[in-house]
């Protein structure tokens, strides 16, 4: 498995340094496990919306709607009944369903070690020495993410998330902000582009890295 390398763009310079290889180069034998944790993610944010009502919570249907005998149809006794059209739905959601899927902490973090390990090594992580907006304006981070060449939908990870920060990304439709200590298998695998600042590598690897597994 090839070395794993972002790139530090700086004011002037640009050098090649390596990842560290607990967290961005271990070796991915399948993609199961990151299916699991980004199945999980979308599942644990799935909100009970959909609601039908039962036969009995169906307004109507008190009177019987024919007689029992002598007209040639077949017998109801209200038209409520779910195979009547506007009658109560039979097996419908009641809002009250668990779509939740529980997933180890050991799983999730491994996981998030496998989106990263794969990013890096399609070349599609870079740093910087810090990812900041002064006066929370849009056209900073604009400018910030043409000079490096990040293009499609850009991940930015930082160690602090701040006002100006938020501010100066909420209105880019592409551009999503997560704090290193966030970071989820959904962010990671929807990203063409994860940009880094040094202190959010430092976070990451505390976390995720050999250290913080101890």
């Amino acid at each position: 498995m090839a070395t794993p390398t972002y790139t530090k763009s700086g004011a002037k310079a640009t050098v090649a340094k390596t990842l560290p290889k607990d967290v961005f180069g271990i070796e991915v034998k399948n993609h199961e496990l990151i299916k699991q944790a980004y199945v999980a993610y979308l599942s644990n944010g799935r909100k009970n919306l959909a609601v039908t009502k039962k036969r009995g919570e169906v307004s109507g249907g008190g009177r019987k709607p024919w007689r029992q005998k002598g007209t040639g149809r077949a017998r109801f006794g209200s038209s409520r009944n779910p195979i009547w059209r506007g009658g109560g739905i039979a097996f419908g959601p009641t809002g009250h369903e668990n779509y939740s899927k529980a997933l180890s902490t050991t799983s999730k973090r491994q996981a998030i070690k496998q989106s990263l390990s794969l990013k890096a090594t399609s070349g599609n992580v870079s740093i910087l020495d810090s990812i900041e907006s002064k006066d929370g304006k849009v056209a900073d981070i604009v400018k910030l993410l043409a000079k490096i060449n990040a293009t499609g939908n850009t991940l930015l990870v930082v160690d602090e998330l701040n006002e100006n920060l938020s501010r100066a990304t909420n209105n880019l439709q592409n551009v999503m902000v997560v704090r290193a200590d966030r970071l989820n298998v959904y962010a990671i695998i929807n990203a063409d582009s994860i940009v880094l600042s040094e202190k959010s590598v430092e976070v990451i690897s505390n976390w995720l890295g050999t250290k913080g597994a101890k």
